[in-house]
């Protein structure tokens, strides 16, 4: 009860009541003002209940908010001896009776407020019957109940448009949009036509472009009714199949059967056609019937809310509860269980409901064999479509049907052999799992030996070493690789450079050719200048990859040279002949040191250590140096 006063001023503190109440003043309010508080709530939701209690008669306020309770479809709690308490403590404003209808009314104020709209238009007037019998007001009538299912019909369409997701606002911006759009256009039509009065013969130019246009129209509806004629064409031609295929089983049928049995299938035939017309189609229509028939009565209504259907529910339930009671009792009193007919009675049941379901059954059957073969058809179809194959029929599809079916029987292998594969994947798993364990148990038990015995972290740093090895394997690996790489990079370079060159030789002429055309208009063109810079940029790479290249075969050449003197040396040193070996630089040399010595050597004068010792140290320098 707390919980239910606490929402009732909560809702009261807000929009659009604003009455500042708390809990105890709100508790502390008198009857009259209930009945006040209440009469504003009501009128929140019809503003015709917007009234003054005082202004009024206390049972024309008690009498105006039960009729509108009752539109409401508020229902007080309790029997029919409370529904008389209900209206006793709504006219003295009792609070036991006007807080529960408070939090009612304030627990749904927006769907009471659609009620009550729709209720001023969907309440009928009760008409007498002897007033209806004038036909003036008979028509009235009726024109206020076609007026009335009229206003249902734009009340839903005005829903769906408000749920639909447009707004106001959105159509009246597109609406000004294709105004100022066509403004546009017409401004541009005028435009255009301003334009085709100057030229000559805009009467006729503009007469065929009509006629264009028209053609153009006419074509697009030619090539509309061809495709409609085309769809035309292949529902006849599927019509012309399945009745060729009827005729082909017709024929089938006829081939082998004789006269008795052909009546006897035309029999079972008009059997079953005379019980679905005469039995089942009318029973299921008069079904359908009465569904329409509740289905209207359901729309007539108005707007119910989930309270209501919960209510309807639990009488219906009801309902059905007294219902079988009554089924008891009479076959209680009138079939007793010694009754030799309900044995007949239940057989012949159980037979016509076994009846119907195999109607059902065999309606169901043709329906889904004609659908089966207008899927073949249409499948039929397709195929001719795509590859122009016949359908495999006979030993063909006999001999398909083998082949798949091996198919079958291998792919049912393999997937076996995936499941073992599968299995022993999982029994590997488990088996690392484990030997993870134990490895860590092994790693437990190992550093717990090298504690014991004072070396720990043995075993680390022995991993450590054989995994810095493996780096170190890795990074000679790739020291190789970068020096590939490298020596890779050169021969690029070199490629590159020659390709420069190649490339630059006819750039370089044409720069030649431009300088001279440069010197006259240098002043005028800063993107030539540009484009000279740019040039002379390239030219000075050029001039420096050659300066390279230059110094790079003059380097080379030096170091033939240097080889090739080094290889004779070594050939004139090694020579088994030794005027031969005199003539190597080692031994002029040698010969030279023993000279600027003065001391003997073989093939060599007195007279010549004199002239070497009258020339001096330097001419021996020079030599050496030499």
């Amino acid at each position: 009860m707390s919980d239910q006063i606490q929402f009732i001023v909560e809702k009261l503190n807000q929009e659009p009541f604003r009455k500042n109440y708390n809990l105890i003043t709100f508790d502390s309010l008198e009857s009259v003002q209930l009945l006040q508080l209440l009469s504003d709530v009501l009128g929140e939701i019809d503003p015709k209940h917007a009234v003054d209690i005082r202004e009024e008669l206390p049972e024309n306020t008690a009498k105006r908010m039960l009729t509108l309770l009752g539109i409401l479809k508020y229902k007080p709690p309790g029997s029919v001896t409370d529904l008389s308490a209900f209206r006793q403590g709504l006219v003295t404003g009792s609070k036991p009776v006007i807080h529960p209808v408070l939090h009612w009314l304030l627990q749904r104020t927006n769907e009471l407020k659609k009620r009550a709209y729709l209720a001023r238009f969907l309440v009928k007037l009760d008409v007498p019957v002897e007033f209806l019998q004038d036909d003036t007001v008979a028509d009235i009538n009726k024109q206020y109940e076609e007026l009335m299912e009229a206003f249902k019909n734009l009340h839903k369409e005005c829903e769906q448009l408000k749920t639909s997701g447009l707004s106001t606002a959105e159509i009246r911006r597109d609406i000004s949009a294709m105004e100022e759009e066509k403004d546009q256009l017409i401004k541009r039509v005028e435009r255009l036509k301003k334009r085709v009065e100057t030229v000559q013969n805009h009467q006729r130019m503009l007469e065929i472009a009509r006629q264009l246009r028209l053609e153009k129209e006419r074509e697009e509806s030619l090539a509309h009714q061809k495709q409609e004629q085309k769809n035309q064409l292949f529902h006849a031609e599927q019509r012309l199949q399945r009745a060729q295929l009827q005729l082909k089983e017709m024929h089938h049928a006829v081939v082998d059967s004789k006269p008795e049995s052909l009546m006897k299938k035309l029999e079972e035939e008009i059997n079953f056609s005379s019980y679905l017309t005469t039995e089942k189609i009318p029973r299921e229509l008069e079904s359908k019937k009465k569904s329409v028939y509740f289905l209207q009565k359901a729309i007539a209504e108005p707007a119910m809310g989930q309270s209501d259907l919960n209510v309807l529910e639990s009488k219906i339930n009801e309902v059905n509860a007294q219902i079988n009671q009554l089924i008891e009792k009479r076959m209680m009193k009138y079939e007793p269980i010694d009754s030799k007919f309900s044995m007949y009675r239940q057989q012949a049941s159980i037979i016509s409901r076994k009846k119907e379901a195999k109607a059902e059954e065999l309606q169901a059957a043709k329906e889904e064999m004609s659908s089966t073969e207008k899927q073949m058809i249409q499948k039929t179809n397709q195929a001719h479509e795509l590859d122009g194959s016949e359908v495999l029929k006979g030993d063909e599809l006999k001999h398909y049907v083998n082949k798949l079916r091996s198919k079958n029987t291998v792919y049912k292998r393999k997937r076996l052999e995936i499941a073992e594969i599968t299995a022993e994947y999982g029994i590997l798993q488990r088996t690392e799992e484990l030997l993870k364990q134990r490895h860590e148990a092994i790693q437990q038990q190992l550093q717990a030996i090298e504690d014991k015995k004072g070396i720990s972290g043995y075993s680390y740093t022995q991993e450590e070493l054989e995994r810095v090895s493996a780096v170190k394997s890795e990074v000679d690996g790739m020291k190789g690789q970068t020096l590939d790489n490298m020596s890779e990079m050169v021969r690029k370079l070199n490629a590159m450079v020659a390709e420069k060159k190649s490339s630059l030789a006819p750039v370089i002429k044409e720069l030649r050719q431009l300088r001279q055309k440069c010197q006259v208009g240098r002043n005028t063109s800063e993107c030539f200048e540009q484009c000279l810079w740019e040039v002379k940029g390239l030219l000075e790479e050029c001039t420096q990859e050659e300066s390279n290249y230059h110094y790079v075969n003059c380097m080379k050449k030096n170091l033939e040279i240097q080889l090739q003197r080094v290889k004779e040396e070594m050939k004139t040193y090694v020579s088994p002949d030794p005027q031969e070996r005199r003539k190597a630089i080692r031994e002029r040399f040698f010969k030279t040191l023993c000279l600027c010595l003065l001391l003997p050597y073989e093939g060599v004068s007195r007279e010549s250590h004199f002239l070497v010792q009258c020339r001096g140290g330097i001419s021996s320098a020079l030599y050496l140096s030499v």
